[in-house]
């Protein structure tokens, strides 16, 4: 191998190994802990891939991307840091790095983006101008340092001057929201409006006139002209939230305006273009869903462009401390008192399973910061608010009892027979579901001890949909747990 690497850290351990290892392989490499030197040598032009640390005694790596690129078009440049947030992939990107690697790296991964680099044609600087992202600290819209997420900030830089569709799937609570959020701020349609609409709130008839809008008059109650999601969302982004619970019909005309680019209110004739960027949302498994003939399979696959999973707290209890010391910043920035949480406070929610993922953690913060006077958060006052809980454990399906097969069956005769005279009216599924509906979910409730998040999980409901149908079918729920 040739080639001549240029690599810049203010540590001399990371120069060490990274001289040796690429001097292994026949690359001439030169090391500097200095932004000043590195610059020096590419200004008179020497090196054919830099390596580059971010934070440096004289100069932030970032800022001397543009410079180099200004003088060096076709030098192409690695950046390392240890400062692993989603902002600081973004950056990289923006500025026109050929890759983003998060401290502490893996070799192998490095070697492998250096062979790339070397290989592939150099991408185009961006243009000048501002950077999109700021450094402040506080719009961070995603918490987190381990690999899971650091995965997760790479893929997002990369999607940031982009408009394809992203589909994002994870349990409910992970922040899925904010990962829409972040792409759409971020963007390239930063400056237009971000319209959010969650498919399972609402009512499946008004959920056409929600997302198209409709005409004054194009149906009872229809007194105004109203402009629909996607037109608030012209310009901008259009985050459909639990797009597995939107309805069969509605999901026929959402295909078509991601095929045609166009639609038509509810009640109107007049096409309207639509400039919107989809980003698309989920708990439940698509896949699934379509095999069981509940979405369509062509939608899928025109959402599923870049596919996005957001790793449930359980899988990443190593990012734990730093969202709860957000959180505490959070709630003192609120005017709640200042806390602070003792090294075996932290322990204890790290041994805890998060059921309901982030969201769970930040509740359970503030309720903690709201409730208790003491400065320093014990395990003690931890446990007191966790520690009756079980560990969640994936909860095999309760048998379900043959009453509701035998219940089936007796609904089906009685439908038939009150329509031997003719052929039934629609409705038969709809009608037997409901019927259904109010046992399958009270057998649920009581294998969860009435926890409607495990409830839900057993489900592969959303929460919000399972107390919406607790509160439709008046179910009484009946806590085993505080």
């Amino acid at each position: 191998m040739t080639g001549t690497i240029l690599i810049a850290d203010d540590d001399r351990a990371i120069r060490t190994v990274l001289n040796e290892a690429l001097g292994r392989l026949g690359y001439d490499v030169r090391t500097t802990g200095h932004a000043a030197t590195l610059w020096r040598w590419v200004a008179d032009g020497d090196g054919d891939l830099v390596i580059t640390d971010v934070v440096m005694p004289d100069e932030n790596g970032l800022d001397l991307i543009p410079r180099i690129h200004k003088i060096r078009p076709e030098l192409r440049i690695i950046v390392m840091s240890a400062q692993n947030t989603l902002l600081t992939a973004v950056k990289a990107n923006e500025r026109g790095a050929f890759e983003y690697l998060p401290k502490p790296f893996d070799l192998k991964e490095l070697v492998n983006v250096v062979e790339r680099a070397l290989k592939q044609p150099a991408p185009q600087p961006p243009p000048d101008g501002d950077a999109a992202v700021g450094d402040n600290g506080e719009r961070l819209p995603l918490i987190g340092r381990s690999p899971a997420m650091q995965d997760i900030y790479r893929v997002l830089a990369r999607l940031m001057g982009t408009d394809l569709t992203v589909m994002i799937a994870g349990e409910s609570g992970t922040g899925k929201e904010l990962v829409a959020r972040a792409l759409h701020d971020y963007g390239k349609r930063r400056n237009g409006p971000f319209v959010a609409i969650n498919m399972a709130a609402i009512p499946r008839e008004l959920i056409e006139s929600e997302l198209f809008g409709h005409e004054k008059g194009a149906f009872t109650g229809a007194t105004a002209r109203y402009a629909g999601r996607f037109e608030q969302a012209q310009g901008g982004t259009l985050f459909l939230d639990e797009i597995g619970d939107m309805p069969i019909e509605a999901q026929t005309r959402l295909l078509r305006v991601l095929q045609e680019g166009e639609y038509t209110t509810v009640g109107g004739r007049a096409r309207i273009r639509a400039d919107v960027r989809i980003i698309a949302a989920t708990h439940r498994d698509l896949k699934q869903l379509v095999r069981q003939g509940l979405f369509r399979e062509d939608l899928f696959y025109r959402l599923n462009v870049v596919p996005i999973r957001l790793p449930p707290l359980r899988e990443r209890v190593e990012d734990i401390p730093a969202l709860a010391r957000h959180f505490l910043q959070l709630c003192a920035n609120e005017g709640l008192p200042n806390k602070l949480l003792e090294p075996a406070a932290v322990e204890r929610l790290k041994a805890y399973r998060w059921p309901g993922n982030v969201r769970e953690l930040e509740n359970l913060v503030r309720r903690i910061v709201a409730l208790y006077s003491q400065e320093v958060i014990s395990a003690d006052v931890v446990e007191a608010e966790i520690g009756d809980v079980p560990p969640l454990v994936e909860p095999e399906a309760p048998p379900l009892d043959d009453s509701l097969g035998a219940a089936a069956e007796r609904h089906l005769k009685a439908y038939f027979s009150a329509h031997r005279d003719g052929l039934p009216a629609a409705g038969l599924y709809d009608r037997v579901l409901r019927e259904l509906e109010r046992p399958l979910i009270s057998l649920s409730l009581s294998a969860t001890r009435g926890n409607q998040i495990k409830a839900a999980h057993l489900l592969g409901l959303n929460r919000n949909t399972l107390r919406k149908k607790i509160r439709e079918l008046d179910i009484q729920v009946v806590r085993g747990l505080k």
